[in-house]
């Protein structure tokens, strides 16, 4: 038996939170040089889902086990929604509406995961997390000031509310996948493995990766904004996405939902949006107003505020990892 350590979970939803700003301006870079978003899709769930293979056979072999009866429906699930439905959702969100009424659509995931909480699972969900949810989200709309160029898009708003709906599913499956019925914890890392595999099965069908044109890869591109004047071979930038970008974050994300509430996730999750805005800032000179500041410390005082809400889960105790 091995004790929960909700500290670990909190400090690898934060890791992943963290990986996943800066790969919003590293994937900028890799945009602004010429990579289509739907293949930067394809890349990024197939090479990650190749790097996690790999780690797999020299590492742990028994995460190659294919999984069976409800992990099986729950992985592919996992796959399809929480993997390549969300990417795609946020892509053409991102395309058809302003970047920060994009985000704040999406990040209505920790609401949806705290109203599934509570009226599914039959969670006891305190006020504070409410509270917490509402100030966060108040926040984000102010840090992203959504009100600078909104338009209406149905297919956007759509799109963007879809992104949502997946963002919670990645956390929500995510979390009864690793956490089996019996009690036993599912391994994380066969779980993403297999949930990227069939991700990278579906995403493939509709833009293949063979469309790419490698010769590319050697071109160096600018690391824009502040270091407009720095060069990267387009093969680098396109690597740290994969490794950097995807495999660390998605991974931290996926094993801290063994160690804490799905709902704990989500709201830690909420740093990121805060994080690009800071990154865009200070990477590409983008405009952060008193207004934008002010909502990036609500956001901060939100997490705090429903994080404090929640039990301790430090004395549950779990089956070692199968």
């Amino acid at each position: 038996m091995t004790a929960r350590s909700p500290a670990l979970g909190v400090g690898l939803v934060a890791l992943g939170a963290t990986c996943f700003t800066v790969n919003a301006g590293v994937s900028r870079v890799a945009l602004r040089a010429g990579v289509d978003p739907a293949m930067l899709t394809t890349i990024r769930v197939t090479c990650t889902f190749a790097v996690l293979l790999v780690v797999a056979v020299a590492f742990r072999r028994t995460a190659l086990r294919p999984p069976s009866g409800r992990l099986l429906v729950l992985v592919v699930a996992h796959g399809l929604i929480g993997v390549a439905a969300l990417q795609w959702a946020y892509f053409v969100a991102i395309d058809r509406l302003p970047v920060g009424m994009a985000l704040l659509l999406e990040y209505q995931a920790p609401i949806l995961v705290a109203l599934w909480a509570r009226f599914v699972q039959r969670e006891q969900v305190s006020r504070g997390l409410w509270l917490g949810l509402g100030l966060a989200v108040g926040g984000l709309a102010a840090a992203t000031q959504v009100w600078h160029g909104a338009r209406f898009d149905g297919v956007g708003i759509l799109a963007g509310f879809g992104a949502a709906i997946c963002f919670a599913g990645y956390f929500l499956i995510g979390e009864a996948a690793v956490n089996g019925r019996d009690g036993a914890v599912h391994d994380p890392l066969r779980v993403i493995l297999w949930s990227f595999g069939v991700a990278t099965v579906a995403i493939n069908l509709v833009h293949p990766i063979t469309r790419f044109d490698t010769a590319t890869l050697d071109r160096r591109v600018s690391l824009l904004g502040v270091l407009d004047q720095h060069t990267v071979p387009l093969g680098l930038a396109l690597a740290w996405v994969v490794a950097l970008g995807t495999v660390v974050p998605f991974f931290a994300e996926l094993f801290a939902l063994s160690l804490v509430r799905a709902t704990t996730v989500t709201v830690i999750a909420m740093l990121e949006p805060i994080g690009v805005s800071a990154l865009g800032w200070a990477w590409f000179r983008e405009s952060l107003g008193p207004v934008a500041v002010v909502g990036c410390v609500a956001v901060v005082a939100g997490i705090l505020v429903a994080q404090a809400s929640r039990p301790d889960h430090s004395e549950i105790a779990t089956p070692a990892i199968t």
